[in-house]
């Protein structure tokens, strides 16, 4: 039985990494560490949990946080991770940090987009970057993994055949919907649910801090330097779930029939993505589970050119968080990889 520990657990995401963990066979929760509600039992601040675990939140330097255990998952914030994680390495743990401090390899566009220098940009590129439908061998041979963000997943996701295909060479422009629980668990005037509940509205159009990790991670899976993306994000008035719709233009050859056949080809075989035929994906088909759906639609023929909407639907929280997490985490130590995570569908409707 491997041993895990989060950092980071009072959350959002920190609960779902509880709740994945301590369902999860061959993994066992050891130790959960957050700054506040310390002392108290994990079901008293993530009521699902009471009555599934004696453990309580501890306050405890980073290093006794790790001390003992197989991997440490961080649940922190973006910039605190990156004041923490340098120090937990080299400890004897695996590190798998879900902030997006990790997942950028250039500093000033770390800089950028999360509005700070950072504090060790040595170690930008040192850390696996966590997809698996792309980085399984990376991920199985590393000691530190960065999760990927929950649009950047999406979005990514759902254009990855289309980059392995060479066919990402200009603009593509994404609209995606997300739901509050990506906001964190604390509310703020522009994130509160009550504000988003018969509402929808942007936010960060063209800005936000996922767009360089979607860019680079596509420009690594084959899509040419030219490639960029427009994205804009849509707060929706539901508590969990993304659906991201990117639309692009490719050589008029490819049909319907050769779009679903590179959908086919790219996730046939992976154990966390449905691609979807006859409907396209929907969020409550995936919600709080660790799939995502994949699904399209295919334009006429105009000027040698077809029109393509690319869809993905996820759970923010699982295949967008804590599940991808986890899934990574079962690569990494060697484990069946839908350990813990397949053995639950989602709820209907």
């Amino acid at each position: 039985m491997f041993k895990a520990s989060i950092i980071g657990g009072t959350g959002y995401g920190g609960a779902e990494l509880c709740r994945q963990l301590l369902q999860h066979p061959q993994v066992e929760l050891t130790r959960v560490c957050a700054i506040d509600n310390v002392g108290r039992n994990l079901g008293e601040v993530h009521y699902n949990l009471a009555g599934h675990t004696d453990l309580t939140f501890e306050n405890l330097p980073p290093e006794e946080a790790v001390a003992g255990v197989d991997v440490c998952f961080l649940g922190l914030p973006h910039k605190v991770s990156a004041d923490i994680a340098p120090d937990l390495i080299g400890l004897g743990a695996k590190i798998i940090d879900l902030s997006g401090d990790f997942r950028l390899r250039d500093a000033e566009v770390y800089a950028r987009y999360y509005h700070r220098a950072h504090p060790r940009p040595d170690l930008l590129g040192s850390f696996a970057y966590g997809l698996p439908e792309l980085n399984r061998e990376a991920i199985a041979a590393a000691t530190e993994i960065a999760s990927p963000g929950c649009f950047a997943t999406a979005i990514t996701v759902g254009l990855l055949p289309f980059a392995r295909a060479g066919l990402l060479t200009e603009k593509v422009r994404t609209v995606a919907c997300t739901g509050s629980s990506g906001s964190g668990a604390y509310a703020k005037a522009g994130t509160h649910h009550p504000l988003r509940a018969g509402n929808l509205k942007i936010y960060r159009p063209l800005d936000h801090q996922h767009r360089p990790e979607i860019e680079q991670t596509l420009r690594d899976a084959g899509a040419a330097p030219s490639f960029h993306l427009d994205f804009v994000p849509v707060s929706a008035p539901l508590v969990r779930g993304i659906l991201a719709n990117s639309i692009f233009d490719v050589p008029a050859e490819f049909d319907e029939d050769a779009v679903a056949q590179l959908y086919h080809d790219a996730y046939g075989h992976q154990p966390f993505v449905k691609v979807i035929s006859g409907r396209f994906p929907e969020v409550v088909a995936v919600a709080g589970t660790n799939y995502a759906e994949v699904g399209f639609s295919v334009g006429p023929a105009r000027d040698g050119l077809r029109t393509v909407v690319a869809v993905c639907a996820i759970d923010n929280l699982v295949k967008g968080g804590a599940g991808q997490a986890v899934q990574s985490m079962n690569i990494t130590l060697g484990l069946e990889e839908d350990a813990g995570l397949a053995g639950y569908m989602g709820i209907w409707p």
